[in-house]
Formats: C-alpha cells, structure tokens, sequence
C-alpha cells in the first residue's frame, strides 16, 4: 500500500513543479503611426529633445556652436530662445514645472535652467555620453546614453539612482508617459515603447513612413513629444521641415494622412 500511495505523490509533485513553469513573456507588439495632422516645422533644427509643458512645445537643438533650445507653440515660430556657449552640443530636455533639465552630448554637463526664462541656473557634471531625457510621474529622470541602458536620476541632484538595460543598443531622444518610455532608435525609423519598470520593450512603432520621401538635407528621426490631455504624441526628425501629430496604432492600420 505505502507504494501505491508514494508514487501517485511524487508524480503529482513533478507535475506540479512542471506547472509553475513561467509563461515567456508576451512578444512586442507591431504599431505604426496614424498621421492626424502635419504642422510646419524649423529646417535648420538639428532636433535633440523635444518636450511639452502645457501648450508650450520646448525644442532642444543640437551642433556645437548652433545648440539652442527654445519655447512656442507647435508648428509656431518660438516665443522664447536661447544659445548654448560653443562648443557645448545639447541634446535631450525634459521640464519639471518651474525647472528644465538640458543635457549636454560629450561635454560632460547638465544644465539646469529656469523653465519660464530658460535662463541657465546651474551646471552638474555627469560622466559618459548626454542623449535623452524625460521624466516619470514621481520626478525621477530617465536618461539614455547610446547604449542600451536606460539610467534613471535624482531630479534635484541628477545623482544616479538607479538603472535598466533594455536589450538593445542606440537608445536615443526620450519621452515618458507615465511609467512607460518611448525612445527613438537612433538611425532607424523605429520607436521603442518600454516598460521602464523592467526594461522589457512592449511596443515597436515603425515611424519610417514618416519620411517618405526624404527631403533634401533632412537627417534621422529624433524627437517625441506626448500631447498633453490625448493618446497624441508629436514626432519630427533633425533638420526636417515637417513634424507630424500622431496616434501610434496596431501595425494593421497604416499611416494615414
């Protein structure tokens, strides 16, 4: 008898452990973009960040001794502008209230600015590359570098708190929605959305038709801006004449004008 019973409860415990097998985690999903609307854009922006506050559109622009950054309305001619110094070469931006944050590429420094003003407030060093920038909810930072790793920094310090590697290389321009994070893949058309949580990509949106056809002198796609209130985002790329309000869609209902 204690046979019979013994091995009923092994086969059962081996079942068991068979079961608690995780499932693999579900594929990114296949989205593409659904033009809603084009808007004029500044051909001789070298876009790096671009953020809303508001109604207010913030616009870093890169190159050593043309960056700037300014503040206007999409598709408007800026309300606000300012030069960076040569040789500093700015790239991402993201605003928290009365405070912006601007990174810069190589130089080595985070400029603080006042977001009203943008005037310049104070400077942080940080080591390695300066590519994107966005926030989460609570204020916490999250930046990217070129590589796969997303870094995630105090808002008042920009001390490192933390950080995420996403799996795939070449993670530009940031934007965050929540605590989700899009970013641009740098020389590609293709957006990633990421959990930023785990860093797991949950979404691959393949704006490429966005450039098609390509202009004369036009660059990558760089820039993803979330429209404040909507499922809306703004996209542009550097030196493109147009930027484009769009919904990011299932992948079976392509780009429409």
């Amino acid at each position: 008898m204690r046979t019979r019973i013994v091995v009923p409860l092994l086969t059962l415990a081996l079942l068991g452990g068979c079961g608690g097998t995780q499932a693999a985690p579900a594929p990114p999903e296949q989205l593409a973009v659904q033009v809603l609307e084009t808007l004029p854009h500044d051909s001789t922006s070298f876009t790096e960040g671009l953020e809303y506050s508001g109604s207010t559109l913030y616009e870093s622009r890169g190159l050593a001794g043309q960056s700037a950054l300014t503040a206007g309305p999409a598709g408007g001619p800026p309300v606000r502008r300012v030069a960076l110094p040569s040789p500093l070469f700015a790239e991402g931006i993201t605003v928290l209230g009365p405070k912006l944050w601007q990174l810069t590429w190589q130089d080595g420094v985070a400029i603080e600015r006042d977001s009203s003003s943008l005037a310049e407030l104070r400077r942080v060093p940080f080591d390695g590359e300066g590519w994107g920038l966005c926030h989460q909810p609570d204020g916490r930072l999250v930046m990217s570098n070129g590589s796969s790793t997303l870094t995630f920094r105090d808002p008042q310090t920009f001390a490192i708190t933390g950080s995420v590697d996403v799996g795939e290389d070449q993670l530009n321009e940031l934007e965050c929605v929540g605590n989700t994070v899009y970013a641009n893949v740098w020389q590609t058309g293709t957006i990633l959305r990421i959990d930023a949580g785990t860093g797991r990509i949950t979404g691959r949106i393949d704006a490429s038709s966005l450039r098609t056809p390509v202009h004369p002198g036009e660059d990558v796609l760089n820039g993803i801006a979330a429209v404040p209130g909507t499922d809306q985002f703004l996209v542009t790329g550097k030196l493109w004449p147009s930027a484009f309000r769009v919904k990011f869609v299932p992948e079976t209902r392509r780009t429409g004008t």
